[in-house]
């Protein structure tokens, strides 16, 4: 009976140390198949960007002129008389009256100030201004307007002429065109990665396209919102994009 007992006993501990020597090799296997998913699947994040000159082919100018009188109607009957000799000029400079357009008037109350260096209620004067632009692709002629402009002051206009601002119309079709050469350069920084490692770039995952930078020719200037510059003609665009690739061991 004991015999038989310590036999019995001895297959249970034979089946036992099966199953665990079982249990564990499943374990390698399973744990090993799971580097080598993972392995399969392992992705790479890299930049590309690319540049482009550009040419603005929209101006915006502006110019602001005043009057002043101790009666507001006089100063508004000033102001109007102004105004037909800021449209003057620039009729003769070339301008349709169609392609430049006045502000409403803003008016400003002064006040007297006593010996305190308090304001009183007593008023000083009126000081009316407008402001009238210019938004035209005549980019040339317009710059040309922008610095002349202040001739207006031998006519006695308290003229005042801002500096015109150039924008790029297309800027909207040049994104689609220049995320496409980030990708490639992208991509091509990519190959050079996985290639040095001993490895092969796969598919690309997806692309994030970054803000775009807008500065003047040979700027550094980078901005996390992006830089979108409007005080020069010639600009260089920056795309940047960042891509996600399969890397293939």
């Amino acid at each position: 009976m004991n015999e038989y007992s310590n036999k019995r006993a001895l297959c249970h501990i034979v089946v036992a140390l099966i199953l665990v020597i079982g249990i564990i090799t499943s374990s390698i296997i399973m744990i090993n198949g799971v580097v080598k998913v993972k392995a399969s699947k392992t992705n790479i994040i890299v930049t590309g960007s690319a540049k482009q000159k550009i040419t603005s082919d929209l101006i915006v100018w502006t110019g602001s002129f005043t009057s002043q009188s101790k009666k507001l109607q006089d100063a508004y009957t000033k102001l109007e008389v102004s105004r037909n000799k800021v449209s003057d000029y620039l009729v003769k400079q070339g301008i349709a009256k169609d392609d430049f357009v006045f502000s409403s008037i803003n008016t400003t109350t002064n006040y007297v100030m006593n010996s305190m260096g308090n304001y009183t209620n007593e008023i000083d004067n009126y000081v009316l201004s407008q402001t009238v632009t210019i938004s035209s692709s005549q980019i040339d002629k317009i710059t040309e307007i922008s610095r002349n402009a202040t001739e207006l002051l031998n006519q006695e206009v308290a003229f005042q002429s801002n500096p015109p601002q150039y924008f790029y119309t297309k800027l909207a079709d040049l994104k689609v065109s220049m995320l496409a050469e980030a990708t490639k350069d992208a991509k091509k920084r990519g190959k050079m990665i996985a290639e040095n490692a001993g490895n092969h770039l796969g598919d690309l995952k997806y692309a994030d396209m970054g803000v775009m930078q807008i500065t003047p020719l040979y700027s550094n200037e980078i901005a996390d919102a992006g830089v979108n510059d409007t005080s020069s003609l010639e600009k260089e665009i920056t795309a940047v994009v960042h891509c996600q690739f399969e890397i293939e061991k």
